[in-house]
């Protein structure tokens, strides 16, 4: 795509429904007994990949090409049935760690594998507690990469201490104690987002939180649970930043997810002096929700850290560009995470904003942005991370001259993206 920074930008943006709550419906809904009708679902690579796989295990899901309305009928805890062939989880790190504790309770042998970039992201953070609990899994390189094969069934309930911060392993974890006996314990360096907790209880889950420490124990059933799925916060997150740092910018996005574990981009942008107004607060299938408006802003920057990090881990790289329009010094740190992400994003991060002519270094656990920079177009390669095909084409639009980005990937959580950007900004973007 080719980007160019537009004169002005008004709209009034909907953005895809959230993409972790997606996952979940699908997973949840599929262990749940009877039918569940789920709205607004997001219609997108990665959550397609969830879908198949739990079709696969004998879940009927009626989920229409190009529709967002999915009625799932589950097959109850202990109704899987074993897929006549591997189970292909596309790019979707979400479907990956999930399904492991799934299926790890499961008296089945399953085969969990995915692309080429999914097969070297790292699954021994879920692997090596699941075996805590008695699974038999196998995987490459050491029990760390790509396949993954699981011989489930037989689990005890545990007491872990997660070394690092990770929904997608808190998740498995609590999927894999819903099949044993007795407790299952699990501690969190920070709080990271709770959709699992919520959506568990309101199916009638025996799930709780003390401080740090989720819970869970096996429920008899689980009901299913109707829901209309909100708008993502994190694809929200780039027309933020882009109309936090355009000098001309209003932009309204609609019915956003607010959930609290989510909403590290908007205490950021709060600290850095934007002007973002949340309108008409309200609840969503438990969720919290609010319509968003971003205006034109005069930026400082900041440092982020702590307990901001998993709340905003999906829009640390936006993060960066950031600083390229404040006024000061922006840093990022205690974020090693990125680096194990669908590419290494700090490495990647660097390299884009970089070549746009930003003032930025990284280091081993974020990076440092010196601001405002004079951005300027350039040819930028999104290396397969939807996350970096936004950040380009936002930083893009701020920048002068012409930016083409590659590899941009955006489709895996944004389907309709360019075509959002070019209706807000219609000189904004063209197909290279």
């Amino acid at each position: 795509m080719r980007v160019r920074s537009p004169g002005r930008l008004r709209a009034t943006l909907r953005v895809p429904p959230d993409k972790s709550i997606s996952h979940r419906a699908l997973i949840l809904n599929g262990i749940a007994e009877g039918e569940a009708r789920v709205e607004n679902l997001l219609d997108s690579d990665d959550v397609r990949s969830t879908a198949a796989c739990m079709a696969a295990l004998g879940v009927e899901i009626d989920w229409p090409a190009g529709s967002t309305e999915a009625r799932i009928r589950g097959a109850g805890l202990h109704g899987l049935y074993e897929s006549d062939d591997t189970l292909d989880c596309g790019n979707s790190g979400t479907t990956m760690r999930l399904l492991t504790g799934l299926l790890a309770a499961q008296p089945l042998f399953s085969v969990l594998t995915g692309d080429d970039s999914l097969r070297t992201r790292p699954m021994g953070r879920v692997i090596e507690p699941l075996r805590r609990m008695g699974a038999r899994i196998s995987a490459r390189r050491g029990d760390t990469l790509a396949p993954i094969a699981i011989r489930g069934g037989n689990l005890r309930a545990i007491q872990y201490e997660m070394p690092v911060f990770s929904a997608q392993v808190k998740s498995a974890l609590l999927l894999a104690g819903l099949s044993v006996e007795g407790r299952t314990r699990i501690t969190e360096p920070v709080p990271t987002r709770d959709h699992t907790e919520k959506m568990l209880a309101a199916m009638g889950a025996p799930v709780a939180r003390e401080g740090r420490t989720v819970t869970v124990r096996r429920p008899g059933r689980l009901q299913p649970l109707g829901m209309r799925v909100p708008a993502d916060i994190s694809s929200a997150a780039p027309w933020l930043v882009l109309g936090a740092c355009h000098p001309d910018a209003e932009l309204h996005i609609e019915g956003v997810g607010i959930n609290p574990t989510r909403t590290g981009l908007l205490d950021i942008l709060g600290r850095m002096g934007a002007s973002i107004e949340l309108q008409e607060e309200r609840e969503t299938s438990g969720e919290p929700v609010a319509d968003l408006v971003v205006r034109s802003s005069t930026l400082s920057g900041v440092t982020v850290q702590g307990n901001e990090i998993p709340r905003a881990i999906d829009e640390l790289p936006l993060v960066a560009l950031l600083g390229c329009f404040a006024h000061g010094t922006t840093v990022v740190r205690e974020a090693e995470e990125l680096i194990v992400k669908e590419s290494n994003r700090i490495e990647t991060v660097v390299t884009m904003l970089a070549a746009l002519g930003a003032s930025i270094e990284a280091t081993a656990d974020g990076f440092v942005v010196e601001g405002p920079s004079q951005l300027h177009g350039a040819r930028l390669d999104a290396a397969n991370d939807h996350r970096m095909g936004m950040l380009g084409a936002v930083a893009g639009a701020l920048a002068s001259g012409e930016t083409r980005i590659e590899n941009d990937a955006v489709s895996v959580s944004y389907p309709d993206f360019w075509q959002a950007l070019e209706a807000a900004a219609p000189e904004a973007a063209q197909t290279a």
